[in-house]
């Protein structure tokens, strides 16, 4: 048996860090990011879709993806986010579900496993998990800490407007991982919310 986490968060938050934390405690893992970059290759589900949508200009010469291109078309305003969104979500969690399903046909014990996605609750991972957990920051160091990563404060605080705010995030949340303090508190923090994942599986079998 298995119990379905969507770990979730908004940007700069460290839900990779917090899904990181999670493996070493032995949760199964898997980053929607990544599963993005895959479906973004030549000749995969995602690679056709945007060509189609966006035409041949967001490509490098070498037929992959332009991140940087893809971003200025979808990020230009709200109608064109919505849009991106509405074509790549489906065919992300699709794979997802793929991912999973052959995680629950795969023999072993009980086990956590743990779907990081930045839109998870927006692509409508309430209905899909059994559990949602949101990695918290306070807005001051979300904010410093997407600046670090190298956005403007523009960009940056133009991002964080466009996702789903932070009160209504949390009120999904089936549990909250503080994550605006120092990498000790994120791992006692995990841990906490491990250990109740835990009682949550051994309560379903």
């Amino acid at each position: 048996m298995i119990l379905r986490t969507g770990l979730t968060g908004g940007i700069a938050s460290g839900k990779s860090t917090i899904a990181r934390l999670f493996a070493t405690l032995g949760c199964i893992t898997a980053d929607a990011d990544q599963i993005v970059a895959r479906l973004y290759q030549p000749g995969e589900a995602g690679h056709e879709a945007l060509v189609r949508s966006y035409g041949s200009g967001i490509l490098l010469a070498d037929g992959t993806i332009d991140r940087r291109k893809l971003a200025d078309v979808a990020f230009a305003s709200d109608e064109s986010a919505k849009a991106l969104n509405a074509l790549i979500h489906p065919i992300v969690v699709a794979e997802e579900g793929r991912l999973i399903a052959a995680e629950e046909q795969r023999e072993g014990g009980d086990r956590i496993v743990i779907v990081e996605a930045t839109l998870l609750i927006e692509a409508g991972g309430k209905d899909r998990y059994d559990r949602i957990v949101v990695v918290d920051v306070d807005p001051e160091t979300q904010l410093a800490r997407a600046i670090a990563r190298g956005m403007t404060p523009e960009d940056a605080a133009r991002r964080i407007a466009r996702q789903m705010s932070r009160e209504e995030r949390l009120r999904y949340a089936d549990y909250v991982i503080d994550n605006s303090g120092d990498p000790k508190a994120a791992e006692a923090e995990t841990r906490r919310v491990f250990e109740a994942l835990q009682r949550d599986l051994a309560a379903r079998r």
